[in-house]
């Protein structure tokens, strides 16, 4: 999984250790590769051999001359795991040593990681994306924001973690500054540029496929912050509070035929989609063929054990064959079902930072997250907000607030940031009307 920086943490170690307890108690012999040895996964309790080493190409090689392995799974480690799986691939090692690929194969790394294989794939199979092109110099760049049109625009580069180097521009001369980072921070000196969808509402599912090809949906994930704010850092509730079951099924439908077209054979998936509060209309913004951020908090939310279950159906088990950890009773190809709600709010840490401006936008900004179980969102979202030691009791119980003007309170909800929150509450205590709150924070009225 790396170090830990800003936006790969340690849910990539947590999902990395479930995976080598499971296969070791499936009999396996497990080699690890990482360059944090300050992780739980370095243990050598946890794989029967471990290298604390870069994690280059060069030496990954080393090790597998040394160890001869059948197979490699990097779907566990995140998105550094993957690059890298995708270049040992490219350049011929795994062929060279016959070591297998599981979890992912290259060509579905590829069509889920690569911007414009991906929206192929996905007008192949009807479901909608947002207009976009992709540009590889600043000149093609240029060209693509006057086809689309109007700002602001979405800058995505592709193969990078935490929305590293892109960013959202609202005027020409921003929009050359970040598709230069953003050039220059893709791997493959890629970026895509998109019409922005600010404003919508933001879906996750986390989705199971087998080699049987049954699809399982864990479980569904709303934010409570809508597009332009990187799920790192927005509020997050689960299972989706505001869908509709028609709307919910749409987004189930369309994301089992998305895995089976970008050809994930086993393992879990997160599919992102946007919701237009308006229209209903639906796009899926992307996806990622591993265990990511979000099956961490998905696991911890509905207690089933993505990455353990991803590791035992990458080496050859169905769903229907694994018992579920908790009831005892019932495979794991039972959808789980929670009669709870879970809430997930980021920790700000700007104060550390001095000069960085504490405004979220597509790069992820939070240090860490605190996570909480209610009956109703409103137990959930409370017990939230008091873990994230940050000196609160709550929203709105412990008598800190000083209400400011109605034009600071406008201007605090119009812009994206850490204590937005706060500032919804200042926004009713001064009696303004749910209807414009939501005109300027976009955040459903339901909440």
């Amino acid at each position: 999984s790396g170090p830990i920086v800003i936006g790969q943490a340690c849910e990539f170690d947590y999902s990395g250790t479930q995976a080598c307890k499971a296969l070791r108690d499936e009999g396996f012999e497990v080699i690890l590769v990482n360059s944090n040895p300050a992780t739980i996964m370095t243990d050598p309790e946890t794989a029967d051999r471990t290298y604390i080493e870069p994690l280059t190409p060069e030496l990954v090689e080393q090790i597998i001359i040394k160890e001869r392995p059948d197979a490699l799974l990097p779907t566990m480690g995140g998105q550094t795991a993957l690059n890298l799986a995708v270049s040992l691939a490219k350049s011929g090692v795994l062929d060279k040593y016959n070591v297998e690929l599981i979890g992912a194969k290259l060509p579905a790394i590829e069509m889920a990681e690569d911007r414009k294989l991906f929206k192929e794939a996905m007008e192949r199979i009807g479901v909608g994306v947002c207009p976009s092109g992709l540009a590889e110099t600043l000149e093609e760049a240029k060209a693509i924001g006057q086809q689309i049109g109007s700002y602001p625009l979405i800058i995505r580069p592709a193969f990078t973690l935490g929305g590293t180097g892109g960013g959202i521009a609202y005027n020409q001369q921003e929009f050359e500054e970040i598709a230069q980072s953003g050039l220059d921070a893709s791997p493959v000196s890629q970026i895509l540029i998109e019409k922005s969808l600010l404003g919508w509402k933001e879906y996750e599912l986390e989705v199971m496929r087998d080699l049987a090809d049954n699809v399982v949906i864990i479980c569904s994930i709303e934010n409570l912050d809508p597009m332009g704010i990187h799920t790192g850092d927005s509020i997050t509730v689960a299972p989706a509070q505001t869908l509709t079951d028609k709307e919910y099924q749409r987004l189930r439908d369309a994301s089992i035929k998305i895995i089976r077209e970008i050809g994930v054979e086993t393992g879990g998936s997160n599919i992102q989609f946007a919701v237009n509060p308006v229209t209903g209309e639906v796009v899926v913004i992307e996806m990622n063929p591993r265990v990511s951020r979000s099956s961490a908090l998905a696991s911890k939310a509905t207690g089933f054990p993505i990455a353990k279950m991803a590791a035992k159906l990458a080496v050859g088990y169905t769903l229907d064959e694994i018992p579920n950890d908790i009831t005892k009773k019932t495979p794991a190809s039972f959808e789980p079902t929670i009669d709870y709600v879970v809430t997930k709010i980021p920790r700000f840490a700007f104060e550390k930072f001095p000069g960085s401006l504490p405004y979220l936008t597509t790069q992820m900004k939070s240090v860490g997250e605190a996570m909480a179980i209610g009956r109703t969102f409103q137990e959930s979202f409370q017990k939230a907000m008091r873990s994230l030691e940050i000196g609160r009791a709550g929203w709105g119980c412990d008598k800190q607030e000083v209400l400011p003007s109605l034009e600071q309170i406008r201007s605090g909800l119009r812009t994206p940031n850490p204590d937005r929150i706060f500032t919804v509450r200042h926004a009713m205590l001064m009696g303004m009307p749910v209807d414009e709150i939501f005109e300027l924070t976009n955040i459903d009225p339901w909440f």
